[in-house]
């Protein structure tokens, strides 16, 4: 079957009431028909439901239908995506090691790896998303054992070659790690460019209704099973019941992308000459900086539009404060639109220069365009500007 249906048709098997949808399994741990079966489970010798901090059939049935939906050949959820993030950080790299990563990153990923790794002897390089190849290449030394990204990164919807980077990745022996959030596996799959782990924060597009948390790593079996080892220990397991809205998310997850990138599509192309807005970026725009680099790894552009606006932070405070419709919150990836100031919100955190570096500028806005009707969403970005 295509992916698309995997999604939609992946279940672990009816109970005995023989239910059409799966229940969920809102239970901390499984029973066992004797001693010598508890002991195999315990031992590894059986695959069986143990406790679910370790496995539960609804975020077993989640990860079935992720690893169908990026082509790997295995996935493991955690209770958010800052989870996922962290656990792949946590379980392959160690005291000595070096983690490369585009400078363009979530704030909290910035965070981590600037704040937290190094308190465990990992160190960290950045290069900027407009790296090339030979620029890549001259940042890797023996100490560099990962290498991280974003693409489209967050909040600048920069583009990365992630073909060109792969390469990079495999000449070295060095895994390749991609934050695939922004795309969705609907849009990119980064395997297909060389990638080793695909990390997603099922809060997103994922989910697409803004109701759970939740996280996934997808990739080669043996570095997924490390990340399951380190949070069965650590305990960022994700909870049945978001596990479970999150399967049943995916089952629409084709039909609304392909409705959030046609509505951001229009919507950037609305907008791409407002007297207002010094500049915008939308992947599938032509005049995106990366334009030819998304259309080879994307198939749609995705469900963000970015703009600065020409009167920097205080331009995008009032922006924000006109709009009437859009919801000001800090999630995206929702049916209802979503506006957002990063310099004076979730970067905040950064200094001016951190922020410049990576592209988020003092009048930048982050669109997040929902389902409603395209019309709506353009008119109410209209007014506001």
């Amino acid at each position: 079957m295509h992916p698309i249906s995997k999604a939609i048709r992946i279940q672990l098997g009816p109970t005995n009431e023989k239910e059409h949808s799966n229940p969920i399994f809102m239970t901390s741990s499984f029973c066992y028909d004797d001693a010598e079966q508890m002991r195999a489970v315990f031992a590894d010798e059986i695959e069986q439901n143990m406790y679910s901090r370790f496995v539960n059939p609804n975020t077993k049935e989640l990860e079935q239908k992720m690893a169908a939906l990026e082509g790997t050949e295995a996935a493991f959820a955690t209770a958010t995506g800052m989870a996922a993030i962290f656990s792949c950080f946590m379980s392959l790299l160690k005291q000595g090691d070096t983690l490369l990563s585009c400078n363009s990153i979530f704030g909290s990923t910035h965070t981590v790896i600037t704040k937290y790794l190094p308190k465990y002897g990992i160190q960290h390089k950045y290069v900027p998303a407009s790296a090339t190849e030979e620029e890549w290449e001259a940042a890797i030394d023996p100490s560099v054992k990962m290498i991280y990204l974003e693409t489209p990164t967050n909040p600048a919807l920069d583009i990365l070659d992630l073909e060109m980077i792969g390469r990079v990745a495999k000449k070295h022996n060095i895994i390749f790690v991609v934050d695939n959030a922004f795309a969705t596996p609907l849009c990119q799959q980064p395997v297909q460019y060389g990638a080793d782990l695909v990390v997603h924060s099922g809060t997103k597009w994922l989910d697409g209704q803004g109701r759970v948390l939740g996280g996934v790593v997808c990739g080669r079996k043996e570095l997924v099973n490390e990340v399951y080892l380190f949070v069965r220990s650590s305990g960022a397991s994700l909870s049945p019941f978001n596990a479970w809205i999150l399967s049943k998310s995916l089952e629409t997850l084709d039909v609304r992308m392909e409705r959030h990138a046609a509505n951001a599509l229009y919507i950037a192309e609305q907008l791409s000459d407002h007297p207002e807005i010094e500049w915008l970026k939308y992947p599938h725009l032509s005049s995106h900086p990366q334009y030819a680099i998304a259309k080879k790894q994307m198939q749609n552009g995705g469900g963000l539009v970015t703009f600065n606006l020409k009167g920097g932070l205080d331009a995008g405070r009032e922006f924000l404060n006109k709009l009437q419709m859009l919801s000001l919150t800090a999630n995206l990836g929702d049916t209802r639109s979503i506006a957002s100031h990063p310099a004076s919100t979730t970067h905040a955190k950064l200094s001016a220069e951190e922020r410049m570096k990576t592209g988020i500028t003092p009048g930048l806005i982050r669109i997040s365009v929902g389902l409603e009707h395209r019309d709506d969403i353009l008119n109410d970005i209209l007014q506001a500007l």
